[in-house]
């Protein structure tokens, strides 16, 4: 058993030896949320500690979230940016509402 195991033998860290969530790159956290998911999936941990393997889950998720969310703005900035530059180029305004919108929902 490495040092980061529990004593149930199935390769989940121990609470001490996480990394703080804010640390970890979205594969990372991914990756943890999924084992932490098959965990409590098996049903064997005592109460406390699959609650406390729940609530890291959530900051998993919430973080997996954020990093999403961040990509999607880059592409969308990204996008947006080249849509001003050909309309620039072309003479035409810029699309309305930007990126990834039609027209139905630009009239919202």
């Amino acid at each position: 058993m490495s040092p980061t195991e529990t004593p149930e033998t199935d390769g989940t860290p121990t609470e001490d030896a996480r990394p703080e969530v804010s640390s970890l790159t979205y594969e990372q956290a991914r990756e943890e949320l999924v084992g932490i998911v098959a965990t409590l999936e098996r049903g064997e941990r005592p109460l406390e500690e699959a609650m406390e393997l729940w609530e890291r889950g959530e900051a998993l998720a919430d973080h997996c979230a954020s990093w999403l969310d961040a990509a999607q703005q880059r592409i969308t900035d990204r996008v947006e940016a080249r849509e001003a530059a050909q309309a620039e180029d072309t003479g035409e305004a810029p699309a309305a509402g930007g990126a990834g919108q039609s027209e139905a929902d630009a009239e919202d």
